[in-house]
């Protein structure tokens, strides 16, 4: 019988590649996943039914608390594991696919190490508010070339790449040389995910954000753009560094919540209930739209990125070309205005559905077997 190995970078947060991690135990039930440090209050619950195998580096509480404080140290911990399998499945947005194995490798990559390859973007830098950018940039500037060097190399011990995006496809192909096969994640959230639980303070008329408090998340542009929009409201789900800064802004502006994290069942009354999804940042798949679309609601999305796989303009949603107020208060009023048909935008996230996901899965993993 094979022996199937999984990897994921880290536990320790609520995103989509952690919904990813969990989507390979899900192909692959009943084995473990091997990843760096583990902090089980921070991440999904769901994780709990799984065996979970951090690494050494894991004995550091404030590492696991704090994963950005680990990038210094991960390179040595993810180059001391060697894991005896037939098959790595190793879910990477930077680390996990320098998993020694003694079989064949197979990363599904979400993005090329944003903080070694987009520093500016993903640190926030540019708006020059933050001591955790300066920090990022001050990390990457130290180090940063010595683990360039190591992830090249670590992307070439792989024998397959998949990637979640046709821009990550384009990504891996610029940094890495790699040709890579794109297979989309599936939506997090369904119809059929969780009992519908009502959030007292929100009321409708209201449009949803769904996001991690990042600043490449442009979740203060959203907050600027809705504002401008009489009569409707903004509900923010997600949590993270900037969450402090947004809640300032969020009560200076008026008719906005951020909720923070909330249940499955919270969220998907969120969905139900919604005039629709924004979605402002920079993404290197666009996950959140596909949840919105299940619900049959559309979204307002920027024009970048994975949104660019994910949201059928004119037929699930609307785009707009900049992540400016005035350009999101516009796209999210045409989305609100218009009609839309709820089955055609349902139809279009049953194309990204979790089964077809892991029967593509287990077609690469079958077909990397027959090569060993």
């Amino acid at each position: 019988m094979a022996d199937i190995a999984l990897a994921h970078d880290y536990v320790t947060q609520r995103g989509g590649a952690e919904r990813v991690a969990l989507t390979l135990t899900h192909a692959f039930p009943r084995l473990a996943l091997h990843t760096t440090l583990y902090n089980p209050s921070s991440t999904f619950p769901e994780f709990g039914a799984i065996d979970v195998k951090p690494m050494p580096i894991n004995r550091w509480r404030l590492l696991r608390q704090h994963h950005r404080l680990a990038l210094p140290f991960l390179k040595d911990a993810v180059s001391q594991c060697r894991l005896d399998a037939d098959v790595l499945v190793a879910s990477s947005s930077g680390w996990a696919h320098g998993i020694q194995t003694t079989g064949r490798k197979i990363v599904y990559c979400h993005a090329p190490a944003r903080w070694l390859y987009q520093t500016t973007r993903y640190s926030g830098s540019n708006g020059g508010h933050s001591l955790r950018s300066r920090a990022i940039e001050a990390v990457a500037g130290a180090i940063g070339p010595e683990l360039r060097t190591w992830d090249q190399k670590a992307a070439q011990t792989a024998d397959r790449y998949v990637v979640n995006s046709t821009i990550i496809k384009r990504a891996v192909a610029e940094v890495y040389g790699i040709d890579a096969e794109v297979l989309p994640p599936p939506p997090a959230m369904s119809a059929l995910s969780a009992t519908p639980e009502p959030v007292a303070r929100v009321q409708q008329p209201f449009v949803l954000c769904v996001a991690r408090l990042l600043p490449y998340k442009n979740v203060d542009t959203v907050i600027e753009a809705v504002s401008q929009l009489p009569d409707l409201g903004l509900v923010i789900v997600g949590d993270g560094p900037e969450r402090k800064r947004l809640d300032a802004l969020a009560e200076r502006v008026g008719n906005t919540h951020i909720l923070g994290r909330v249940s499955d069942g919270e969220l998907r009354w969120l969905y139900e209930n919604c005039s629709g999804l924004v979605a402002a940042s920079y993404e290197d798949f666009g996950l959140t739209p596909l949840e919105a679309a299940g619900f049959g609601r559309p979204t307002a999305a920027l024009r970048d990125g994975g949104y660019l796989d994910t949201v059928v303009e004119n037929i699930t949603g609307v785009f707009f070309d900049q992540p400016d107020a005035t350009s999101v208060a516009a796209a999210v009023e045409q989305m609100v205005q218009r009609s839309w048909s709820t089955r055609t935008i349902v139809d279009h996230s049953e194309e990204f559905s979790e089964s077809r996901f892991i029967s593509r899965l287990h077609t690469i993993v079958d077909e990397e077997l027959a090569r060993c």
